[in-house]
């Protein structure tokens, strides 16, 4: 008989942490709360741990208060008197503490004489003695403030921005709030894996609803967010998508989460969307447990996937290594509760914690338009409450929450740490993956987003200035750079993302795919005239064109693409680009003529007599001619001839005359190779 370490900890009502270190101390090899014990060991532990915790608790009253008079302190060592010459007293150093002097930089110097209450012209008269010949309205170096302001005796310091005094409110209510203590979470779990492995299908099944069928070929799409209510606890799963083009959206999932479940098929084995999901779990530090799924199957082997995932450093425990591994059945059930037992112990062993006392934080988890509601964005609380009436800040966005509803569509006035929920009320569509605090000022808060897009709007503005359509053009005639443009629009933000990583990476050193421009929403006249101007095409997913932006793209011939999977867009925008590569170019051997005695003719200059040694030489192609092995002439045939007639072609065992086009050094002994071009189509990955 052997018991495992977690069902042990329960027994005697410790932790599985606890109980796996009092082991490690007493020389019991464990790994993890999943090992085996034998009985023998497992009966030692029991009474160790209860008789220690009947020790401990007479010792705690035997311990003698220590009086005053019994605690004797140590006799201090006898003085070694030195003979110490008299110095004279040095007067204590004044420090005199410089006044705060608050100003946003840059100043003129009008305006430093103003603060510093003096003349502008005694202070031009103090620049000029540093070498510094400045107007009264003249801008002022950083540095050579601070030092103007410390010679009068005044610390330079910046006012904190819109931005810091926000977050110091948000601070000062986590600091409140800490005196209140921290509470157990849910565990977030995020479902990973391949395409088709049946991440949505498990996740369906636990849930009791059907989200594939509402997703165009069954792949999901966007990330999901679900609470799900077990009899041992509550855990919040992250749905990400399984197809490679949404390795953005994965990547984000794992960082959101404290547990990834990796999900395999029975019937498939690890595949390249697998490999990829590991190192995402990995890079974000989060523990990986396998969900062997389509266990119903025939014919298949628990072993050979086993054997993949010890490839991938992921040691089943079964085997002798640290990652759980349950088989599951999306199908059938079969599993499930083992699956979610496991979670919720790894939840344990990690000690998962939150304060939900404190301003809410989190993160975005998607965010898009709705015709009905406007800016929706699904949130997930890492920490603190989220009420309803609360003010958040979220990148360029702002706003009061005026409702909150869980993913079963039910309205909640509040929701705590690990409770995902989507949200109404914000300025505009999140950056999903973005953190969004709860502030107390909204007025503050809408400046601040203002400020924020305004920069954005200017940074955009600049950016098209430095590389304009003539400039790309001139770079593309040069050969320097080549440039696909596309503007981008979707139904949510998650896809945009998503899609745009995908295309960026198709761009190589010679082609460059540039996404100039995405938004949610429709395609509008606005994203047409951006195209048009900027010679790009326009790229919708799960999007309309509207009327008048549709009659102008057709009018002025901008290309507009409609699609629904991911992987199509891609491949679509793969062989636009390969338009662009140019082609290779190789010289294929056509023939080779020996020059057997050069001529001198009127009107046509100098003309070899040659002798056709192997294949043919036509009139068309392009020739080298040899000396001594070395190529001293590449150019084009002027004229071929067979006696007096001109011919195309002079084949194998045939006399002609050559004459090159503009090079005359030709000496009997060369040899004149003819070679015709032939150009291939390159493609991104390489193969032709």
């Amino acid at each position: 008989m052997s018991t495992r370490v977690h069902k042990l900890a329960k027994e005697l009502n410790i932790t599985s942490k606890d109980l796996v270190e009092r082991l490690k101390k007493l020389g019991v090899k464990v790994k993890g709360h999943m090992s085996a014990l034998d009985e023998e060991t497992a009966e030692i532990m029991r009474h160790e741990i209860k008789d220690k915790a009947k020790k401990d608790k007479p010792a705690l009253k035997a311990k003698p208060a220590v009086s005053a008079k019994t605690a004797i302190p140590p006799k201090p060592a006898p003085e070694v008197k030195k003979e110490i010459k008299a110095e004279p007293a040095k007067e204590p150093e004044v420090k005199t503490q410089k006044k705060i002097l608050e100003a946003t930089l840059p100043l003129t110097v009008k305006q430093l004489a103003a603060k510093l209450n003096t003349r502008p012209n005694d202070l031009i008269k103090s620049l000029m003695k540093k070498g510094v010949f400045a107007t009264v309205n003249q801008n002022l170096a950083d540095e050579l403030i601070s030092e103007i302001v410390g010679q009068h005796g005044f610390e330079l310091k910046k006012p904190p921005t819109l931005e810091e005094e926000l977050m110091e409110d948000h601070k000062e209510g986590l600091r409140h709030g800490e005196k209140h203590g921290h509470a157990i979470r849910a565990p977030i779990v995020t479902l990973m894996g391949h395409v088709d492995h049946g991440k949505t299908s498990l996740l369906d099944y636990i849930r009791k609803t059907k989200v594939t069928a509402k997703e165009k070929g069954g792949i999901t799409q966007h990330i999901g967010a679900y609470e799900v209510t077990t009899g041992k606890g509550q855990v919040t799963f992250l749905d990400t998508p399984g197809h490679q083009a949404f390795t953005a959206m994965r990547a984000r999932g794992a960082n959101a989460t404290d547990i990834v479940v990796l999900v395999v098929a029975a019937n498939d084995g690890i595949m390249p969307q697998t490999i990829e999901a590991i190192d995402h779990a990995r890079a974000a530090e989060v523990p990986i447990v396998v969900a062997i799924n389509k266990c119903d199957l025939p014919n298949i082997s628990m072993d050979k996937i086993k054997k993949q995932l010890s490839g991938r450093d992921l040691m089943p425990e079964d085997w002798g290594g640290k990652t759980i591994t349950v088989p599951v059945s999306a199908k059938t059930g079969e599993g499930i509760d083992k699956l979610l037992e496991m979670l919720l112990l790894e939840a344990e062993v990690l000690e998962l914690k939150a304060n939900p006392n404190v301003h809410a934080r989190g993160v975005i988890v998607e965010g898009k338009l709705s015709p009905g509601q406007g800016a929706v964005a699904t949130v997930l609380i890492k920490n603190g409450t989220l009420k309803v009436g609360d003010v958040i800040l979220s990148g360029f966005h702002y706003g009061r929450v005026k409702a909150m509803i869980n993913d079963r569509g039910k309205r909640l006035t509040e929701a705590p740490p690990s409770t995902p929920v989507e949200i109404l009320g914000l300025s505009g569509v999140p950056e999903a993956g973005d953190e969004f605090f709860s502030v107390k000022d909204e007025k503050k808060a809408r400046t601040l987003s203002l400020l924020k897009q305004e920069e954005r709007r200017v940074g955009k503005l600049r950016g098209s200035q430095r590389m304009s359509l003539e400039e790309l053009y001139k770079h593309i005639k040069d050969g320097t750079i080549k440039e696909l443009k596309v503007v981008i629009k979707g139904d949510v933000q998650g896809s945009l993302e998503a899609l745009k990583k995908s295309l960026e990476e198709l761009s190589t050193k010679e082609v460059k795919l540039g996404v100039i421009h995405m938004g949610t929403g429709n395609i509008n006249e606005s994203d047409i005239m951006l195209a048009l101007v900027s010679n790009a095409i326009v790229i919708g997913f799960h999007v309309k064109v509207e009327p008048k932006a549709d009659e102008i793209a057709k009018k002025e011939n901008v290309d507009v693409k409609l699609y629904n999977i991911i992987y199509e867009a891609v491949e679509d925008l793969k062989a636009a680009m390969e338009g662009l590569l140019e082609p290779i170019i190789k010289e294929m051997f056509q023939g080779r003529a020996a020059v057997r005695q050069v001529f001198q003719v009127s009107k046509v200059g100098v003309v070899a007599g040659c002798s056709v040694t192997k294949g043919s030489i036509t009139r068309s192609g392009g020739v080298k001619l040899i000396r001594n092995k070395e190529v001293i002439f590449k150019g084009k045939i002027k004229s071929l001839k067979h006696l007096k007639d001109d011919i195309k072609e002079a084949r194998e065992g045939l006399e002609c005359g050559i004459s090159l086009e503009k090079h005359k050094d030709i000496k009997s002994g060369d040899i004149i190779e003819n070679f015709k071009i032939e150009k291939i189509i390159r493609r991104l990955d390489g193969k032709q």
